[in-house]
């Protein structure tokens, strides 16, 4: 089997790529040694997957995710989260491959007291969150065997591109290191998923799932504040962590204030491996 994994580079990419490591995996991405693609060039994506690769799955981990630039370049976030999976998706059909495409908690909008099930409406709040949403339906409809995959709140050994090298785990461990005050919002609602355990649940999914919508994060929920004292207390560091509201921090972006996912569809097929979020953050720091 050939698998090919679009943003191959990244965080999340990286990760995916290690646990397929048994099979032929080509790795894409927007530069560096890889084979290169832009996905939200319509030539490229056909010339990569139906002309040179001729892959049987393409994992799609590419993404423009920076809320702050999403904001100010949506043509740029439309283009790369929603015509660059239509792209792939229609590429797919004609190459007979399936497409595993990887989106975000971020289509659901506020108000929620549970979590989100996958038949939830989605209701973006901001133009990140309606792009992936867009991409979500572009795949849909142009390629049958789908598999697309809602996640939340990644960290993982790899550097994020998108937030400098640094996730949130390794942010909150050099703040305190350095004598900072670390002040961490509590209003806002999620569930911290190890890119190790998400690639992990990728395969299963891309293996054995039917066509659908997955949620995939790890078990259970957390503010950020809770994450962050949790990330504290296993590591062994004290810091002088300060509680704040998000309308302290007066983001740019909205963001919803809860946010967590529940792997129904994964659950009732047998398949959901995620662990709790607090022991997948214990093996991160074991590294």
């Amino acid at each position: 089997m050939q698998v090919l994994v679009i943003g191959a580079n990244g965080q999340l990419g990286t990760a995916i790529c290690d646990v397929f490591d048994d099979v032929h995996v080509l790795r894409a991405d927007l530069d560096g040694e890889n084979h290169l693609v832009d996905i939200s060039q319509e030539e490229q994506v056909f010339r990569l997957i139906l002309d040179e690769l001729k892959p049987d799955l393409v994992i799609n981990a590419a993404a423009a995710h920076s809320l702050p630039q999403c904001e100010k370049h949506p043509a740029h976030s439309f283009a790369v989260n929603a015509s660059g999976p239509g792209f792939l998706a229609t590429a797919c059909k004609h190459a007979g491959a399936r497409l595993v495409h990887i989106s975000t908690d971020y289509v659901f909008g506020d108000g929620a007291t549970r979590p989100y099930v996958e038949e939830d409406l989605p209701a973006p709040l901001s133009v990140y969150g309606a792009s992936k949403l867009a991409g979500e339906h572009l795949v849909a409809a142009h390629c049958r065997d789908h598999v697309i995959i809602r996640t939340a709140a990644l960290y993982g050994p790899a550097p994020c591109r998108a937030k400098g090298g640094l996730n949130f785990v390794d942010t909150m461990l050099r703040q305190a290191e350095e004598g900072a005050e670390v002040r961490v919002v509590d209003d806002e609602i999620t569930t911290p998923t190890l890119t190790l355990a998400l690639a992990r649940q990728v395969r299963v999914l891309a293996e054995k799932a039917e066509p659908g919508v997955y949620h995939a994060t790890c078990q259970g929920e957390c503010s950020w504040h809770a994450f962050a004292e949790a990330i504290f207390e296993e590591a062994g560091v004290e810091a002088n962590l300060i509680r704040v509201s998000c309308k302290q921090f007066q983001l740019p972006v909205r963001r919803p204030s809860y946010s967590v996912l529940d792997n129904v569809h994964a659950r009732a097929q047998g398949l959901d491996e995620m662990p709790p979020w607090r022991d997948a953050l214990r093996t991160f720091l074991v590294k």
